[in-house]
């Protein structure tokens, strides 16, 4: 496969692995927790701080469980000011960055090669959050379009691409050779061979307006002439908006409802019988492949009023399908305007100068609710105005989902316009024209910052010592390439986690005197609370120092992991 190459690859290729842990603190303050609760990690998150130290702080936490990743990175147009500031640990690459452009302008001929070097890290690190089932939706204009690809192409491989959107998002009044009014959203999946073979979503705002015209005017009109004319009468000024839905041009008691070729057996030969016309009392026309469903199916489906005759037996019939039955599949052309997203942060911030280009929440939603579960994770690690946390708690309040959020934003508005917008989503903003959005969608969510890096080497010094819950979340994920389910607490057996063939224990208090005395060491005592444990898999247990010989620990299945020293790595176990 082709590779891209661009200056500083070298230096920044593995360098997702030197980026050091952090612990994830909480901002009381800042977050919004459920009414009667505390602000928990296990909650949706909006996290503030640089998001390659973000990504590399979830790792311990959410390795491999994200279900859907939604990203709107910088397009480096060289308008957006935008830095770069990793710090690689490489002399060569300090001193090409020390001595060009910071922020990134249209001037810098070599800006190009820094938005790479930027994006290639964060977009390893993604790759190792997503599930195997998960997917990678990317938004990009013209200016990265194809060197996004080719590292995407790199990173997540090129056959788990899944498909390219063009989203129609503007006019161009004054074009130059050729009217630009789009721009592209890229999709990977982690493994294609895990997705579900066709994504529908029977979430759709036209199909909802259909649906609410529908019952408008079956409570007005009890006469189905006049249902019908009422409807149509709609339905000839409204076409022009209903995208794939301006089929859906009939309506009876039941609602809206169009005919659909879904008695047609498609690509082989099917049922072979005569349906009689009500009206010539003739055999209608059969499909070309026959009919898709046996004969007392059909019977059932014509009794209950379902199939749809044409004028004379020479139209094939059809099957009726109600507004409410429409489900869509992801298309790769979106039209929607772009300047809905600044309505509608300027609706809930009444301020739209603050930010720039923030994408409607409508466009999220749409792409989401077919990938998405109820109880699924999204991901948005450049969350700009969090437009990705409104569409998701959207679309839980639309159908009682569950779906959970991580937003990362390193700006300093992070809280006054991030989080403050989510706040106010969440519980209601009273000038809104939307009534769904005056009354509030729900949710709550936990404000973190990044704390110190977790360097087990500064633990015995004291100059580093993280509470229990994070050290071991730590030292779980790298002595085995997992995440932990849920937070952890110091039990009296010392017991972390466990995969399919490991035990990991940790024997710690943030507490430098604790650390220094006897407690700390794997003793007699604490390898018989081990041991109570009656389990036969392999025991890695983490402390200060041991009080015994390797033949004891043998005897229980121990491997002993001196602190700070030894931090084993048995990715995959």
């Amino acid at each position: 496969m082709p590779t891209l190459e661009f200056k500083g690859k070298q230096y920044i290729y593995s360098h997702h692995h030197s980026v050091p842990f952090r612990e994830l603190l909480i901002n009381e303050k800042k977050s919004f927790p459920a009414h009667g609760k505390k602000p928990s990690l296990d909650d949706n998150l909006i996290i503030h701080g640089d998001n390659l130290h973000a990504l590399k702080a979830l790792m311990p936490h959410y390795a491999g469980k994200i279900k859907c990743i939604y990203i709107d990175p910088p397009y480096n147009t060289g308008n957006e000011g935008w830095c770069y500031n990793d710090n690689v640990n490489s002399p060569l690459m300090k001193d090409w960055i020390s001595k060009n452009a910071n922020p990134v302008d249209k001037e810098d001929m070599q800006r190009h090669d820094k938005w790479l070097c930027m994006m290639y890290p964060r977009l390893k690190l993604l790759h190792e959050l997503l599930s195997d089932d998960g997917v990678i939706f990317v938004s990009i204009d013209d200016n990265e379009l194809y060197n996004l690809r080719c590292v995407l192409d790199e990173v997540f491989s090129d056959q788990n691409w899944v498909g390219t959107i063009v989203w129609k998002n503007a006019t161009d009044n004054n074009p130059t050779n050729i009217s630009v009014e789009h721009e592209y959203v890229l999709c990977f999946s982690k493994k294609k061979d895990s997705l579900v073979n066709i994504w529908k979503s029977a979430k759709s705002d036209i199909k909802n307006k259909l649906i609410e015209i529908g019952t408008q005017l079956v409570k007005e009109h009890k006469e189905q002439s006049l249902l019908q004319k009422a409807y149509t009468d709609w339905f000839r000024v409204n076409k022009p908006y209903l995208s794939t839905l301006d089929r859906y041009k009939y309506i009876d008691n039941g609602g809206v409802y169009t005919g659909s070729q879904s008695v047609h057996n498609p690509g082989r030969e099917g049922y072979r019988y005569d349906v009689i016309h009500p009206t010539t009392k003739k055999a209608c026309k059969q499909p070309l492949m026959g009919y898709r469903f046996p004969k007392e199916t059909m019977e059932k489906l014509i009794e209950e009023g379902k199939i749809l005759f044409g004028e004379d037996e020479d139209k094939i019939i059809e099957l009726k399908v109600y507004a409410f039955q429409y489900e869509d599949k992801l298309p790769s052309l979106i039209s929607l305007d772009g300047r809905l997203g600044a309505y509608e942060f300027k609706s809930i911030l009444h301020d739209s100068k603050k930010f720039d280009n923030p994408k409607p929440s409508q466009f999220i939603k749409q792409i989401l609710a077919y990938v998405l579960g109820k109880d699924d994770l999204i991901l948005d690690s450049f969350a700009g105005s969090g437009t990705t946390a409104h569409a998701v708690l959207d679309l839980n309040k639309e159908d009682g989902g569950n779906r959970k959020f991580i937003l990362v934003e390193m700006e300093d508005y992070a809280d006054p316009i991030t989080a403050e917008r989510v706040r106010r989503v969440i519980k209601g903003v009273p000038t809104a024209k939307d009534e769904k959005l005056k009354a509030g969608l729900g949710g709550s969510f936990t404000f973190c910052e990044l704390g110190k890096e977790i360097s087990i080497e500064k633990i015995i010094t004291g100059e580093s010592l993280p509470d229990y819950g994070a050290l071991a979340q730590y030292v779980f994920y790298t002595a085995t390439g997992k995440s932990l389910e849920k937070q952890t607490t110091q039990r009296p057996d010392y017991f972390v986690g466990e995969t399919d063939l490991y035990e990991v224990y940790l024997i710690y208090k943030p507490d430098i005197a604790f650390l220094r005395c006897n407690d700390s060491a794997l003793n007699d005592t604490k390898l018989q609370a081990i041991a109570a444990r009656n389990s036969k898999k392999e025991k890695l247990v983490f402390a200060t120092a041991k009080y015994m010989g390797q033949k004891e620990l043998s005897s229980q299945n121990i491997t002993f992991c001196q602190l700070p020293y030894a931090i084993h790595k048995v990715v995959g176990g």
